[in-house]
C-alpha cells in the first residue's frame, strides 16, 4: 500500500506557518492590551447641587 505520507491537503509547512504567526501577533496584542495600564477618568461634570456650594 504506496500513498504520500505526509498531510493530505498540501502544505502542513504552510499551515503551521500561519499558526505560530497568529499565535505570535494573539501574543503581542496581549501583551499590548496589559502593558496599556487604566484608561484615566476626566474630570466629573458639575451638578447643579454642586454648583449652589
Amino acid at each position: 500500500m504506496h500513498g504520500p505520507t505526509s498531510a493530505p491537503h498540501g502544505r502542513s509547512s504552510a499551515r503551521y506557518a500561519r499558526a505560530v504567526a497568529a499565535a505570535v501577533v494573539a501574543i503581542a496584542a496581549l501583551i499590548t492590551a496589559a502593558n496599556a495600564g487604566p484608561a484615566r477618568a476626566s474630570e466629573p461634570a458639575r451638578t447643579a447641587v454642586q454648583a449652589e456650594r
